[in-house]
């Protein structure tokens, strides 16, 4: 049983959710699996490994979204695939806002229909290319960008003032991190602990600089 499996997960880390928040994130993983047949919204197939690879690699980004000083409550995930890391987030922060964008109809459609399905309040579903988007946000997420230089340069007009990007990878390659764009510095790299994930998993915090 998903909820089962999720709550054992949840257990082993620091994280703590009520009863209507575990079923939000398993009814996801459960909408998720269902659409994925049609669809093609991601490579993960089982809905086990979907709690594991998306839900709980999602939420133990949470803890550390006080990092940015900016407190407006706004956060964008950009090229957010079927709601990654932004939904399982929104689900975990529901004081906060999360725009959920993406440049894929049948994505922005998927998490339209969670929105509905499942009672989220928070979530604004984005159908827009990132560089053709406006807001500031005290964060950017993504977890989805090739490297973590592309994502700063395509979201930095989206970043409020005090903000931060939060980019979240595997390993992290010091030269990707030596090439990353001058109008932006690291605060923070912290590694990140997924119960039954194989791999390394890190989260990147950055800032612009001032000028």
């Amino acid at each position: 049983m998903l909820k089962t499996k999720l709550i054992k997960l949840l257990d082993k880390t620091e994280l703590s959710y009520s009863e209507q928040q575990i079923d939000q994130l398993v009814g996801y993983v459960e909408m998720l699996h269902k659409w994925n047949k049609a669809y093609n919204l991601t490579s993960v197939r089982d809905p086990q490994q979907m709690l594991i690879k998306h839900i709980v690699d999602s939420l133990v980004v949470s803890p550390h979204l006080q990092l940015t000083p900016n407190k407006n409550g706004k956060f964008i995930d950009v090229g957010t695939g079927p709601g990654l890391p932004g939904m399982p987030l929104a689900i975990a922060n529901p004081d906060n806002e999360f725009t959920l964008l993406d440049s894929l109809g049948k994505r922005i459609r998927f998490i339209t229909q969670v929105n509905h399905e499942l009672g989220v309040k928070n979530v604004n579903p984005t159908l827009s290319r990132v560089e053709d988007h406006h807001g500031q946000y005290a964060g950017v997420l993504s977890r989805a960008f090739a490297s973590i230089s592309d994502m700063v340069n395509w979201s930095h007009h989206l970043v409020a003032e005090d903000g931060r990007f939060f980019a979240l990878k595997g390993q992290v390659d010091q030269e990707e991190i030596e090439a990353l764009p001058e109008f932006v510095k690291v605060e923070e790299i912290i590694q990140l602990t997924v119960p039954e994930l194989e791999g390394e998993r890190h989260l990147v915090v950055l800032s612009k600089r001032n000028n």
